[in-house]
């Protein structure tokens, strides 16, 4: 990851001129030992329209910080994105030249943040979805140590432009996720929500869609304070360019959901698939049993072919479960390594 960030950074000039010698801008502060500093990113895709309106709404002072800058993620903007962000004042860029989608821009922008020195990143979106001035509410929880992450939970059953049917699957998708992570989180797809660096540190991304549920899950398998506060939106400024139909954007929701619980509890979520199968092969047994006991056993082997093929379907789930038990410890370990490198890298730094 760090490799592909690097590439995406260096190009930044006069922010950041080599990778081992940043240069700031002469309106960025150097950060003091003791100093808090906040960098709130934006990832942007074609936002010329909405970013003057999405920058000028973001806090310039918050009790207990000292130093707030900003950065986008121009995730191969066509448009003049990069250039109406330095005429905003945006003090990084992080800059693809091809889009490589929100889950990859993200993670970018959490890399850059950590490299320049961030002890508190917030994530927003470049629409205006959130208000800006809610930043304060994201960050108190971690400034006063009760949170290592904070999500903005939106007044989803007020928001005007949300349809009936997108509240429906919205409240359905948290509930799902709060299952599946063990936290409380009641909006899991928002955006809206702010890091502390020891949590950014050890952050993961590997789907290449979004984010937001994949960190949920990570976070509260790892055991992270992950806590919620009440939000407040913006009307809407245009639709949503993450995914064009509900029942896509559900589809590959699900599919990000199933693979983080398969990468973080392969053996529960294999063991319970083949506990199941085994159940209902057993269930099979016992009807062939009881025709059987009544003398009409030759007419229903059927059921006993099917019970035989769902019992060894389960015992075969169960030991994939195993093996990928074993792959997930070996991974839990590669994570300890990269947390640790990460931190001996940024420490140098």
């Amino acid at each position: 990851m760090s490799i592909a960030i690097k590439s995406a950074i260096e190009p930044i000039k006069p922010i950041i001129e080599s990778e081992n010698e940043p240069k700031i801008k002469p309106n960025v502060k150097v950060k003091s030992e003791s100093a808090i500093k906040l960098i709130i990113q934006v990832p942007c895709y074609n936002e010329e329209e909405t970013l003057p309106q999405t920058i000028n709404d973001l806090p310039r002072h918050i009790g207990g910080i000292d130093i707030i800058e900003y950065l986008i993620i121009n995730d191969g903007s066509k448009d003049n994105t990069v250039n109406v962000a330095k005429g905003l004042g945006v003090h990084h860029v992080v800059n693809f030249a091809n889009n490589k989608g929100l889950a990859r821009g993200f993670m970018a922008g959490i890399d850059a943040g950590l490299r320049l020195g961030a002890d508190i990143i917030v994530n927003t979106d470049a629409d205006n979805q959130y208000k800006g001035a809610d930043i304060e509410k994201l960050v108190r929880p971690i400034l006063d140590g009760n949170a290592d992450i904070v999500i903005g939970e939106r007044p989803i059953d007020e928001t005007e432009h949300f349809s009936w049917k997108k509240k429906k699957f919205q409240r359905l998708g948290s509930w799902v996720v709060r299952v599946a992570s063990g936290t409380t989180v009641p909006d899991a797809p928002s955006g809206f929500r702010a890091y502390s660096r020891e949590a950014a540190l050890q952050l993961n991304v590997v789907n290449a869609y979004t984010y937001t549920l994949e960190t949920i899950i990570q976070s509260g398998m790892n055991r992270m304070a992950v806590t919620s506060v009440p939000i407040r939106t913006n009307p809407e400024t245009r639709e949503s360019r993450l995914f064009k139909s509900m029942w896509r954007y559900m589809q590959r929701s699900a599919t990000v959901i199933i693979r983080s619980v398969v990468m973080y509890r392969p053996l529960k979520f294999f063991s319970i698939i083949g506990t199941i199968a085994m159940i209902i092969g057993a269930a099979f047994v016992t009807r062939f049993l009881v025709f059987v006991a009544m003398g009409q056993g030759d007419g229903h082997i059927q059921s006993l072919i099917l019970a035989a093929m769902l019992i060894m379907v389960g015992v075969q789930c169960v030991i994939a479960g195993l093996h990928a038990d074993v792959t997930a410890a070996s991974r839990k370990i590669l994570e300890d390594i990269q947390y640790r490198v990460r931190k001996l890298e940024l420490d140098e730094r």
